[in-house]
């Protein structure tokens, strides 16, 4: 009996039947066009699909001892890793029911035995044609939308950008605010897909800024009770600007521009929500933009140091600020003053390095 066969080019078929005969006629059809695995059972079968080398088609026996065909086909089908990969029953079971049956949990085609060389050689042939032009499409499709993906995340950052540049030389506020809340939402134990699109939608809290006068936006001094009251409408002007989308990363940014000056005390604006009618993103961002806020110069104030900066937030837990943030927030806090080095204002503009590559430090 043939054992595994090395022809790296080849594509690869796994032969799975509880008699050595059969895999010996099988793998002597096979082996002059295609490399080949064999397995004598089932749980044989499932080991060799969890590795790292995947075959690229199965020829599959039904009626084997433990697990049979069947359940070998209903596994690999329910798992992501290998439900694409055709599987083709070979069996003595001719029956129209027993056909019906294989298909209906996946297979691509049926062959009954006593096999036809010339027929298991053609079915093999068209159904790895059609998983390569399947995989291929499915790399296309792949490509295209990590690339659509990476369109709207630079599209999105520009826009919060934009808004920064009204007030911030640099821009940088909005990635370092970004990685703080990112930071802040690991450490609180939030989902990494959610953590994915916050990190991407906080950029954005801020736009609103475009609608504000420059003579208030840029004021060095205090802002009186008119000019704060313009100020004021920016987070409803940037919810307004972002719209409202069935889009996931728009609605969470939408969320965050229009919440994130709301106060866990109900004293914030635009709409005066409280505790956690605030939704976590909005209260998120609250932490990370007022940290980077205290710590950086502006025209009307110098760099709060981090002591002075983390004292301000721990005073303002349960007023200002979600209590149950702060000690994620401090846990992240290392890992923040690495961003807060790293785009320090002193450094430029740094647009376009490792925004977009969250773990990146």
């Amino acid at each position: 009996m043939n054992a595994t066969r090395h022809s790296p080019k080849r594509q690869t078929i796994l032969i799975v039947d509880d008699t050595p005969e059969n895999i010996d006629l099988l793998t002597e059809v096979l082996d002059p066009y295609y490399q080949t695995k064999v397995a004598l059972n089932g749980e044989k079968a499932l080991k060799i699909m969890a590795g790292e080398a995947k075959p690229d088609l199965i020829l599959l026996d039904i009626m084997m001892p433990g697990i049979s065909g069947y359940d070998v086909c209903q596994r690999l089908k329910r798992n992501s890793d290998t439900h694409g990969i055709p599987i083709i029953f070979v069996t003595a079971m001719n029956e129209m029911e027993d056909e019906k049956k294989g298909l209906e949990l996946g297979a691509v085609d049926y062959i009954t035995k006593p096999i036809s060389p010339a027929i298991v050689l053609a079915r093999v042939r068209t159904h790895l044609a059609l998983y390569d032009q399947t995989r291929e499409l499915e790399r296309l499709v792949a490509l295209r939308t990590a690339e659509l993906e990476t369109t709207r995340h630079q599209i999105i950052r520009r826009l919060g950008r934009a808004a920064e540049f009204k007030d911030n030389e640099t821009g940088n506020h909005v990635i370092r605010m970004s990685h703080y809340a990112r930071l802040t939402a690991q450490a609180w134990g939030m989902g990494s897909a959610l953590v994915d699109i916050l990190f991407h939608a906080a950029p954005m809290h801020d736009v609103g800024k475009i609608g504000i006068p420059d003579n208030i936006l840029l004021k060095p001094g205090k802002l009186d009770e008119v000019e704060w009251e313009v100020m004021r409408q920016h987070p409803a002007m940037g919810a307004r600007i972002i719209g409202e989308h069935k889009d996931e990363l728009l609605q969470a940014a939408h969320s965050v521009a229009m919440t994130h000056h709301e106060k866990w005390d109900g004293s914030g604006y635009p709409h005066g929500l409280k505790g956690e009618e605030i939704p976590i993103f909005g209260r998120i961002v609250a932490i990370a933009d007022v940290f980077d806020a205290l710590t950086s110069a502006r025209p009307y104030k110098k760099a709060w140091t981090v002591e002075a900066a983390l004292q301000m937030i721990e005073d303002g837990a349960g007023k200002h600020f979600d209590p149950g943030l702060i000690q994620p927030f401090k846990a992240a806090l290392p890992d923040m003053l690495q961003i807060m080095a790293q785009y320090a204002e002193e450094n430029g503009a740094l647009p376009d390095l490792d925004f977009t590559k969250p773990g990146a430090i």
